[in-house]
């Protein structure tokens, strides 16, 4: 049972996905990468519509999706905001600005204490807060 759970735990990986969702395309093994990206009940859905064309091509689509996606997307949608390894490895996390992060910090605070008045609205404030954590990286 460690070893699921551990799987389960690993970012999942762009690659993987793809060639997952691409052997749905061509065998009758559809949805596992619905399974592999923890999505287990639109992998359920597409093992009841094997005999059908819609999980096949539906996959095809998919399998192009992921990789079209920057990774950061991918990471955002699929492995909850954690960066997988790759990912990692390839930002530079000394060029973020300690004093930066600090005024980023001050602000969104500042911009909680507006919405919380009702001087903005919650789409304003989650628009503003998106871009402060935008600029911080």
């Amino acid at each position: 049972m460690p070893v699921v759970g551990n799987l389960l735990s690993k970012p999942k990986n762009r690659k993987v996905s793809a060639l997952l969702a691409l052997v749905g395309v061509v065998t009758p093994l559809v949805g596992l990468h619905k399974f592999y990206l923890r999505q287990p009940l639109w992998g359920i859905l597409y093992v009841l519509l094997f005999a059908t064309p819609i999980p096949h091509v539906a996959s095809a689509i998919e399998a192009f999706w992921y990789l079209a996606q920057e990774p950061e997307n991918f990471d955002r949608r699929f492995n909850f905001g954690v960066a997988s390894d790759s990912a990692l490895a390839s930002k530079d996390s000394a060029s973020i600005d300690p004093n930066r992060v600090g005024a980023t910090a001050d602000a969104l605070r500042q911009l909680e204490q507006l919405r919380q008045e009702g001087l903005i609205s919650e789409y304003e404030f989650e628009q503003k807060r998106r871009q402060l954590l935008d600029d911080i990286a």
